[in-house]
């Protein structure tokens, strides 16, 4: 079968085998997606390291699928094969979605595999897989439970170009991967709302480098054409839309080239300055929306208490108060009494106005074939309601009928679900205060700042920090915060950026240093200059991030959904006949005596009673609380996380955490700081230190190796003017790789490098730089040698300084029956040597980066679940064949992409609090699921009576009612109790040490 429409979808990581400069104005910030889980890497080269195996993507058209029984027996055979990543079987449409890795099995396999389940199959031909790829955002109103969830995923997993679809309940939003050349995010907004659902976007793909802004005074087309050419001659405008009844500009652009006040300039200069522009009012986006939902349900919540409780009091307090108890019992048409008009007329409007939205609900899940909260509480509100209309229209028409009115009971049920939906968004909304907190950060206005060609101020003026652009240059006094992503060019000062990075301590700045937007300076004045802006900057995407964690489900909440899904129709449907059954048990039970009369109320007959059971069994056994057990949790660690410095990337990474009792550490930039300095230097021939720092400066300076850095850093000592110094020239430069350089300098030929250079250049090792060497390497230090006209000049050592509380945190680990391994490049004399001082009793040293990657597949062949942590691109492919990675904050960006954690500050310790936070919040997650299920499997046999014959216990529907949505309401009060989340103890004991070398 030709493989139609199946194209790859590839990430081309373009790696750097030097680490970065440490003054580079370039920010570092995780990112998303990470790279898949489980796939062998292949190393073809330093270009390839770090870069994943290609995810592919097939559809199929299944058919013989009747129900969801035929659909999980599809399911099942397709992920039975090697490679399957991901299967989403779609029974409506009978479609089905592989994602799977194809150096392990292809289409035609899982063709096969389907047919063998006893269904006929066809691919689909699709061109959804050519790597064109975007994220849309939606919010969605109405859902109530885990299948509205699966509804709206199957719903939009059904439309042509959707790559994948994630629905969160606890956020009410839903986060498509779609090809926009196939599909529009309006498309994917009326496949939301086809469901049932009410959908509105948030942010579509092309956001990233995109402005709104309001334009006044336009009147006519010709200047909005006007304008629309003005803004296309710009550099780095990509596309505009424009929307002339709202006065509405949008821009998308090349923020490297321009921005959002070029376009302000350029409206207003082409109008000669008649039109005014401006950036376009913001809405408040989702908590706008949450707000207004909460008070949506506090209205219907008032006006349903308004009217429920004259229904109760007259129903069952007045009647027994004497004098007040005959008023309502007043016959107005033969037994139709007051009380009785009274509590239909007042609990018409709450069954079909107030609880609508449950009609709604009823008939968007009837629609999908399905039952939810909505259908089991429409039922049971109705069956108490129109039984109630029935005994009224009896009373009316009848001189001898007497019967009771339950519009008590679908009343109060309805009052009481609308309370425990408000408590739970009151405590949903809490759990994304992390979020909150994160986007508040950033300030409303900044100081530009225009300076002369010398950098002499010659203007300062405030503006809107959504105004600011690449390389502008802002003044931030102290108390400030910084408004964007940039380096210092002028000023010294301390930053607190423990809302970022949970860095407690101040953080020195002084000219090149980066600074991060949100952070508070906190001494001296600062210019800074622009580096990321907007959605670009490093708090914009640690927000991103934390969103898209959220959205992404750990396992043991794909399996509680798997069991939704299932359980919700199923068990709903199971609910109705069990409801029904009940009733009909209590009933015949009472018509037949089989049990005694004194056990029915007063105020009722047999068939009522059995009723108030049936009703009690139907609304208190939806499992609305399964579907916020996991999620809510999630979100609150994750939020918890970020704001200590720990990003974690998705329930995935926080659910494998709490099981690592493995931990394979890099040396360099990890264990050790990864900023080598020089530490000593022995002259083996007669000159002046200074001399000899020029010569080797001279050619270290064209190399980017970080030792070479170190080197010239150090030489840099000797220099009048340390900011400004020229070198002499190196001819003939040459790097030889592995072992050191070469050049000329001032007629003299230098070679600076270990060992084997300077054999392999014929020159002599005396004994004293063998010695030198040996006692460096004892060190953990690196030795270099220096010869200057064939003649060994000197010995540099250079030392890479263990982090502050690494031995102490290996300790910890240890404590807490997590063994720890070093696995490095470096040599086994400096490996085992910085092993030693950390108490790091495991050793591979020498290891290339494929070797590190397998050195962990075999750690989990052995049973091990491992963390890898690490900084640099070579720590990639281990990052990504550990179960869980752990990217150190100022590592390359690659080794960011691959990790699912990144550790913010760089400290080891995060590394405790990471696994720490995993264990709390799974230990949450698992008391979450026992109080939800223990509702359903202990309410619904109360409900059924199982109590009344011993205890003469009941539960009315009402408080059934009210049990399920607290259910609910604990499940996510439970979870929030995580905030409170507080670090071991343990690490309070560390002192964090400061380590300088003069």
């Amino acid at each position: 079968m030709p493989m139609a429409g199946v194209k790859v979808l590839t990430l081309v990581c373009v790696c750097n085998d030097s680490r970065s400069d440490l003054m580079s104005p370039r920010a570092r910030y995780p990112s998303m997606p990470k790279y898949p889980k489980g796939i062998s890497t292949s190393m073809k080269g330093n270009m390839e390291e770090g870069c994943k195996s290609s995810e592919w993507k097939a559809m199929y058209r299944v058919m013989g699928m009747t129900c969801s029984a035929c659909a999980a027996s599809v399911e099942k055979a397709i992920k039975r094969l090697p490679g399957i990543k991901e299967a989403i079987v779609d029974v409506l449409n009978n479609k089905a979605q592989v994602i799977f890795y194809p150096n392990f099995v292809n289409e035609e396999r899982i063709l096969e595999a389907i047919v063998d389940a006893g269904f006929e199959a066809e691919l689909i031909a699709d061109d959804i897989n050519d790597g064109s790829s975007q994220v849309c955002r939606l919010r969605i109103r109405g859902m109530t439970c885990t299948s509205c969830a699966n509804a709206i995923e199957t719903s939009l997993l059904g439309v042509h170009g959707v790559k994948k679809a994630q629905v969160a309940l606890a956020t009410e939003e839903a986060e498509i991967h779609y090809d926009p050349k196939l599909v529009s995010y309006n498309e994917l907004l009326e496949a939301v709302e086809d469901s049932g659902f009410e959908a509105v976007l948030i942010t579509t793909g092309e956001d990233r480098c995109k402005v709104h802004l309001k334009v006044d005074g336009i009147k006519t087309d010709h200047s909005w054409r006007m304008i629309e050419n003005s803004l296309n001659i710009l550099p780095g405008v990509q596309n505009i839309d424009i929307d002339p009844k709202l006065q509405k500009i949008s821009v998308s652009y090349q923020s490297d080239n321009t921005g959002p006040r070029d376009f302000i300039e350029v409206i207003e200069s082409a109008s000669s300055g008649r039109f005014n522009a401006m950036i376009y009012p913001e809405d408040h986006g989702k908590d706008s929306h949450k707000q207004e939902e909460i008070k949506q349900y506090y209205r219907s919540l008032l006006w349903s208490l308004i009217l429920m409780i004259p229904v109760f009091l007259t129903s069952m307090v007045f009647m027994y108060i004497p004098g007040v108890g005959e008023v309502f019992d007043t016959k107005v048409l033969k037994m139709l009494t007051v009380g009785e008009i009274i509590r239909w007329v007042l609990a018409t409007p709450i069954q079909f106005i107030i609880g609508r939205r449950f009609y709604i609900g009823s008939y968007n899940a009837s629609r999908h074939g399905s039952a939810n909260m909505d259908v089991l509480i429409a039922l049971g509100t109705n069956a108490a309601y129109f039984y109630s209309v029935y005994t009224v229209v009896r009373a009316a028409t009848s001189e001898k009928f007497e019967g009771t009115d339950f519009f008590e009971t679908s009343s109060m049920l309805i009052t009481f679900v609308l309370l425990g939906k408000y408590l739970e968004i009151l405590a949903k909304g809490k759990t994304s205060a992390a979020i909150a907190k994160l986007m508040d950060l950033a300030p409303e206005r900044a100081a530009l700042l225009t300076l002369d060609a010398d950098g002499k101020i010659l203007k300062e003026k405030e503006i809107d920090s959504r105004l600011i652009q690449k390389n502008d240059v802002l003044k931030v006094i102290p108390g400030e915060k910084v408004a964007c992503d940039g380096f210092v060019v002028w000023g010294q000062s301390y930053v607190n950026e423990s809302m970022i990075t949970g860095e407690s301590r101040p953080v020195p700045k002084r000219k090149g240093d980066l600074v991060i937007g949100g952070t508070v300076n906190q001494n001296g004045a600062l210019h800074i200059k622009a580096t990321r802006v907007g959605s670009e900057s490093a708090l914009s995407q640690i927000v991103r991030l934390v969103e898209s964690a959220q959205m992404n489900k750990a396992p043991v909440q794909k399996l509680a959904d798997h069991i939704s899904r299932y359980f919700v129709p199923l068990v709903s449907n199971l609910v109705i006949l069990f409801a029904i059954s009940t009733w009909l048990a209590w009933f015949l039970g009472g018509k037949f005596h089989s049990y005694p009369e004194s056990w029915i109320p007063p105020s009722m007959d047999s068939f009522e009673l059995a009723l108030q059971f049936g009703i009690s069994v139907m609304v208190i056994a939806c499992p609305c609380a399964l579907g916020l057990a996991t999620p809510t949790a999630v979100m609150v660690g994750t939020g918890i996380g970020a704001s200590q410095g720990v990003l974690i990337k998705g329930g995935q990474a926080l659910e494998t955490a709490h099981k690592v009792n493995c931990i394979v550490f890099d040396k360099t930039g990890t264990l050790t700081e990864g900023k080598p300095v020089v530490v000593s230097t022995r002259l083996l021939r007669q000159m002046v230190l200074r001399d000899f720092y020029k010569l080797v400066a001279a050619v270290e300076v064209n190399s980017e190796h970080p030792l070479a850095k170190a080197i010239v850093e150090y030489a840099k000592k000797f220099s009048e003017d340390k900011e400004h110094q020229i070198w002499s020239e190196a001819r003939e430069f040459m790097a030889i790789s592995g072992h050191g350089v070469k050049a000329t300098v001032n007629n003299k030929e230098i070679l600076i490098g270990n060992k084997s250079l300077m054999l392999n250049q014929g020159i002599t090792i005396p004994a004293e730089a063998e010695e030198l060497l040996s006692e460096a390497e004892g060190k953990a230090e690196t030795g270099i040698l220096v010869s200057i006209s064939h003649e060994v000049a000197g010995v540099i050592a250079i030392s890479d300084p263990l982090k502050p509380c690494a031995p102490e945190v290996i300790s910890i680990l240890k404590s807490m029956s997590v063994e720890s391994i070093m696995v490095t490049g470096d040599n086994k004399g400096t490996a085992n040597s910085i092993a030693g001082q950390v108490g790091i009793e495991t050793v591979i040293a020498e290891a290339k980066p494929e070797q590190k990657a397998e050195k962990i597949k075999e750690l989990q062949a052995e049973g091990y679940v491992v963390a890898m942590v690490g900084d640099g691109i070579n720590d990639s492919p281990a990052l990504v064949a550990a179960d869980v990675g752990m990217a150190i904050g100022a590592g390359t960006d690659i080794a960011i992409e691959a990790a699912d954690i990144v550790l913010m500050r760089s400290n080891l310790e995060d590394v405790i609090t990471a696994i720490d936070l995993s264990r709390k919040t799974f230990s949450r997650i698992r008391w979450n699921y026992i109080w939800a299920l223990g509702y359903n499997v202990l309410g619904i046999p109360i409900a059924a009576g199982a109590l009344f014959p011993s205890l003469r216990f009941r539960l009315p529907p009402w408080i059934a009612g009210a049990a399920m949505a607290a259910s609910s309401v604990s499940v996510v009060c439970w979870s929030l109790l995580l905030k409170n989340y507080k670090k071991p103890k343990i690490l309070d004991t560390l002192q964090v040490k400061e380590i300088r070398v003069e």
